[in-house]
């Protein structure tokens, strides 16, 4: 179950500074974000960016990981609040598989956690991928607890408050919270149907469609089912979400390429939109998921 925000406990916080640095290897890769609101942090950079930033500017850490599912929901809404907040909190994302240390040092359990840096201090968030009203109201008191502790945004200015661009994706949003797949994939497809190829809105269809079908699979039977008839277009591909929902990633890109490959007509048409749909939900930089659309290419050409 989803911890939801609470009021900002300031008093019993955790003093980040008492924090032994993580042993990290020279030469540890930079931010990749193009923001100056959205910081990709590493346990290197973690003392400059995390600790001393947030004795001038509320920090938001988000941990998440490429395979976690409520992240790439989550973590695009936080990304669009800290830009729409216009650098009154910065928003510091950490990658737990590249930085198991100082995931295992603040105790994450479950991702995506969200945890807030204020004044050199450490206060619990919420884990899960809440409707964004519900960040919104966590964010809310955020800057509330900043104003107190005298801690403003960067040039000090009074934080503008994010009005929500899109109602359609509030209420996918809040579907998927409440695990509707159903009602996510409807108000997605509004969206898109108002503006075509809105980017969080394709990504966001995809995977609540993922979610929404794997809703009346038995995975056992599914996989025995594709074994069975490996020439059947349906069984092949619920194997292949199977095995995506399974973080076998790279047996469920080889099962459609293959497919793609012995296949011919409606079937393999099919099986080839299925495999980019399933590359939509998946981290577009996996080498497995640049090498898998290389070998789809092969297989179509």
């Amino acid at each position: 179950m989803a911890m939801r925000p609470t009021d900002l406990n300031i008093a019993g916080a955790v003093d980040l500074s008492r924090l032994s640095a993580p042993a990290v290897p020279a030469g540890a890769p930079p931010s990749t974000s193009t923001s100056a609101h959205v910081l990709d942090v590493t346990e290197a950079t973690f003392e400059e960016q995390v600790l001393r930033r947030s004795m001038t500017v509320p920090v938001v850490l988000d941990f998440w990981a490429t395979w976690c599912g409520p992240c790439k929901q989550l973590s695009p809404v936080l990304e669009r609040l800290a830009e729409a907040d216009g650098g009154s909190w910065v928003l510091a994302k950490i990658d737990v598989d590249a930085n198991q240390a100082l995931a295992t040092q603040l105790q994450i359990q479950s991702i995506p956690t969200i945890l807030l840096a204020l004044g050199g201090r450490l206060v619990q968030g919420f884990t899960g991928a809440l409707p964004e009203k519900e960040i919104r109201a966590f964010l809310d008191q955020v800057l509330a607890a900043a104003q107190q502790a005298g801690i403003g945004g960067p040039d000090g200015e009074a934080p503008e408050v994010a009005v929500p661009l899109e109602p359609e994706l509030l209420a996918a949003e809040d579907a998927m919270a409440a695990e509707d797949y159903t009602g996510a994939v409807v108000a997605y497809e509004a969206l898109l149907a108002r503006q075509p190829g809105h980017g969080e809105a394709t990504l966001g269809r995809a995977w609540a469609s993922l979610l929404q079908r794997a809703l009346s699979l038995e995975p056992t039977a599914v996989l025995a089912a594709a074994a069975a008839s490996p020439d059947d277009v349906s069984a092949q591909t619920a194997a292949a979400d199977v095995e995506v929902l399974s973080e076998q990633i790279q047996p469920a890109i080889d099962r459609l390429v293959a497919f793609v490959r012995r296949s011919a007509g409606n079937d393999r048409d099919t099986a080839r939109a299925h495999l980019l749909e399933l590359f939509s939900v998946l981290d577009p930089e996996d080498d497995r998921i640049v090498t898998g659309r290389r070998a789809l290419a092969n297989a179509l050409y």
